[in-house]
């Protein structure tokens, strides 16, 4: 039991990692976006960010599909190692990366290339990690312990608030524009090295050693994309569970700081205030969820939050778009929070326990990655571009839309707690 609970915590602090290292590119978009796109107004260069924040994104089926393979065929451990270390590279190419007054179009070019190396990594992460987590859980607290890979997911955002706070206390806003965006960056880059050693000393899980002992015995199978193509009906389950989650997650975390600045009119002090305190709620939520849905099973925890999001999104975005107090935005960010964790909080290891051992990695995070590239890594973007327009309520909308969606799904899907394929 110990050396399973140490194995959780070290694979759990390099997802913590590898997130920060994400997040923070979205918490300091607001000060390095003039550094590496031309002169605009505000909504203009945060247009460009989020764009190559959605290309980040594009790159996350490819590292679903890869490092997915690579997780099925050379062992969870292995695949956790090296996407913490795309992550790294990544991290330090933008540290490093001069701004467009110094070499110009370069600038954009290379910060698309950093994203596309951490949009790899991030792609491997989830399925690898939910995976991982996952197997190292015993029966009885698979909700509890798989939903630790979210409370480090928000960690890792909470992490890139904190060190924003820090730096928004300690430097002047002339500073924060002119080099202390980059500070963040370096920290990530150097944290990944620290993961890499914890992740390193990681035991296996059994069920991948038992997989690989049965595999040594039977006849070679044919390609893991071939093999993933025969649970079809699994495959559409990951895309409709992960709908609606993704989207509802990324505006109410990553844009809802973008949102308190250019619409609620809060300053970034204040915005970064509330997402932080927002994020540490949400943080506690997770394992609370991820219990409850041991108790009472996985399907009744993801229609609560289909049911939510698909009545709450609207009136909560209305309202927050209106709030003049840091209190209010604080609260109808906690309600949203706490409607968000029915699927934060187990949809990992739900869709770890559709897919059986020798393709899991895979079958977790292939469709997940596609989706959450089309649907998450475009919420932004759509959002500033709806208000861009002067539509900005559409894309509440179009958030509720997608929620209601995943909301069919969770209602005609099986409770994988108990129908699922977790010990195969």
């Amino acid at each position: 039991m110990a050396s399973r609970i140490q194995s959780i915590v070290s694979g759990s602090i390099g997802n913590l990692v590898e997130w920060y290292d994400w997040y923070v590119y979205s918490a300091f978009s607001l000060y390095f976006a003039p550094a590496f796109f031309p002169k605009g107004n505000l909504t203009a260069q945060l247009l460009n960010s989020a764009a190559v924040f959605a290309v980040g994104f594009l790159m996350r089926p490819l590292g679903g599909w890869l490092m997915g393979v690579y997780a099925d065929r050379h062992g969870r451990k292995a695949a956790l190692v090296v996407s913490v270390l795309l992550m790294c590279g990544g991290s330090l190419l933008i540290a490093l990366t001069p701004g467009y007054e110094q070499i110009g179009v370069a600038a954009p070019v290379l910060l698309v290339l950093a994203r596309l190396l951490q949009g790899l990594s991030v792609g491997g992460e989830y399925g690898t990690s939910a995976t991982y987590l996952s197997e190292m859980a015993d029966s009885k607290n698979r909700g509890f312990f798989s939903s630790f890979q979210y409370v480090t997911l928000l960690g890792g955002q909470l992490l890139a608030l904190s060190v924003q706070l820090v730096l928004q206390r300690t430097l002047s806003e002339a500073q924060m524009y002119g080099w202390g965006w980059r500070v963040p960056f370096v920290i990530g880059a150097a944290a990944a090295l620290v993961a890499l050693y914890l992740r390193r000393h990681m035991d296996e899980t059994d069920s991948f050693v038992k997989q690989e002992q049965r595999a040594e015995t039977q006849p070679q199978e044919p390609g893991k994309l071939e093999v993933l193509l025969r649970y079809p009906k699994e495959i559409l389950t990951v895309v409709g569970l992960t709908l609606g989650g993704t989207i509802v997650f990324y505006t109410f975390t990553t844009y809802a700081q973008k949102f308190l600045v250019n619409t609620a009119g809060f300053s970034k002090a204040q915005a970064s205030w509330i997402s932080f305190v927002t994020l540490a709620v949400a943080l506690v939520l997770q394992p609370l969820f991820g219990a409850l849905s041991d108790r009472v099973g996985r399907r009744p925890v993801l229609l609560f939050f289909g049911v939510g999001a698909t009545l709450g999104t609207v009136p909560l975005m209305t309202l927050l778009g209106r709030a003049h107090s840091e209190w209010a935005a604080l609260g109808l960010l906690i309600i949203a929070m706490i409607i968000m964790s029915g699927y934060t909080s187990i949809n990992a290891v739900v869709k770890a326990e559709l897919f059986p051992t020798a393709i899991r990695a895979l079958g977790v995070g292939l469709p997940y990655a596609l989706t959450v590239a089309i649907f998450g890594g475009s919420a932004e973007y759509v959002a500033l571009q709806a208000k861009q327009l002067g539509v900005e309520t559409w894309f509440y909308w179009y958030v509720t839309f997608c929620a209601a969606l995943s909301l069919l799904v969770y209602w005609r899907m099986p409770d994988t707690q108990r129908a699922g394929r977790m010990e195969s």
